[in-house]
């Protein structure tokens, strides 16, 4: 019969497993078609390719002026983003334009997530990109308000990033469970935004058209786009990267035109078929910062249950060491009773924090869910779902679960890939 051997990210680690050959239907990844070449993987040539040729917009050293004030947002620890690898290029190229380093403020698009610390900055930026420019961490409290969205969102603002001449906004490029995809201005809003102004926004997650790979028709989508329209973004620098955290693709350019072609590449490495759906999806967040708390791994939950089937079971790697990851998100959860306690209570009751809590009872309704991980076992069974000590024992529970004729597939960078029967 034999076994097939599986190596899934958890944390700065892995984790292993066997996995009886006969239940195998494989390994889901993204599609490498997209790739650059072996011998064309120099990051920092993919990037300067990008900044040599932008999409729908002069290059950044010709937008940008001597005396002027200058605002990069970049991505916070939450995000797979490589801001120490792009920075360094990108201050170059302000520099190039006569732009001084002391006219120059890295912003840490925070949202609602927590303040980072001096060492997390350093770590994510790059000491000498530290040492060059002030960097500073957003703040929901210090916003500008510019006025409402058609659609009733009050656009509030960080007031650093609005009391500046350029802006350019920096960051990675994947799927995104209710945004359609990640990257583009989404940095300022919701990254740079008030607490009122990404809750109205969010709460349009519930409306039809606001689902993982979608653009046109995407409501959450057109409402940041149009908010950060009152403000301006001058230039986009968006990356892809690989389960291995490497550069594989770049864009650079407009805010929209250049977003809309870096998300056509991840739709060709991350939308991927499969030819049905598995009685047992065993998936990982994608390791370090993508599991850092349950908060953010839920987007990888959120993708694996497009690939099991009704009644399945998902067994979910995601070590957690800052625990649930919103304080709203584990009242939520501590005070439903049942999945359909949250699915009601979010369409009366929105909530930031709520919201991840009504997304994961979905999953629920759909599958049991298996969650290996360093929470405490109680915080797991809060969260409904069975909390496990190895991998292993995971997999022997599904798949015995299932049944004896159960298939398992494996997706070991969950947050990354979209599953889609082939036949629908």
């Amino acid at each position: 019969m034999g076994c097939v051997e599986l190596e899934l990210p958890f944390g700065r680690t892995t984790l292993r497993a066997a996995v009886p050959r006969q239940s195998f239907m494989g390994i889901l990844t993204a599609n490498e078609g997209d790739n650059v070449s072996a011998d064309s993987r120099d990051e920092n040539a993919l990037i300067r390719d990008a900044l040599a040729h932008p999409i729908g917009s002069p290059c950044l050293r010709a937008l940008a002026r001597p005396g002027q004030r200058v605002a990069i947002i970049s991505s916070d620890l939450t995000r797979p983003c490589p801001s120490d690898r792009i920075l360094p290029l990108v201050l170059d190229e302000l520099s190039a334009a006569g732009v001084r380093d002391a006219d120059v403020t890295i912003i840490m698009a925070l949202g609602l997530h927590r303040a980072m610390t001096d060492q997390e900055i350093a770590q994510a930026v790059g000491q000498e990109t530290c040492s060059r420019v002030h960097v500073l961490n957003h703040d929901p409290h210090n916003v500008v308000r510019l006025g409402v969205t058609s659609r009733g969102t009050p656009v509030e603002l960080f007031g650093p990033v609005v009391d500046v001449d350029l802006r350019v906004c920096l960051g990675n490029l994947e799927l995104h469970y209710f945004a359609g995809y990640s990257g583009g201005v989404k940095a300022v809003l919701p990254g740079c935004a008030s607490e009122t102004t990404v809750r109205a926004n969010h709460a349009m997650m519930t409306n039809p058209g606001a689902v993982a790979g979608r653009i046109e028709g995407n409501p959450v989508r057109a409402d940041i786009e149009e908010g950060v329209a009152l403000v301006g973004v001058d230039f986009i620098l968006n990356v892809l990267v690989d389960d291995r955290k490497r550069i594989v693709g770049t864009v650079a350019g407009d805010p929209i035109a250049a977003h809309r072609a870096g998300c056509e590449q991840v739709a060709r490495r991350g939308k991927v078929s499969i030819p049905h759906r598995a009685d047992v999806v065993v998936v990982s967040a994608g390791g370090y910062p993508k599991d850092i708390n349950l908060y953010q791994a839920q987007k990888a939950l959120d993708n694996a249950a497009h690939a099991v089937r009704e009644g399945g079971a998902i067994v979910l790697v995601a070590e957690c060491p800052e625990g649930l990851g919103n304080r709203t998100f584990e009242q939520w959860m501590s005070a439903a009773h049942k999945p359909d306690d949250l699915l009601a209570r979010i369409k009366h009751e929105f909530a930031l924090g709520g919201h991840k809590a009504a997304a994961i009872a979905a999953v629920l309704k759909r599958a049991q869910v298996y969650l290996m991980s360093a929470l405490p076992q109680e915080a797991v069974r809060i969260c409904g779902m069975t909390p496990i000590d190895s991998l292993s024992d995971g997999i022997s529970a599904a798949l015995g679960s299932a049944g004896p004729e159960a298939t398992l597939l494996a997706i070991p960078n969950g947050g990354s890939v979209l599953p889609s029967v082939s036949e629908e």
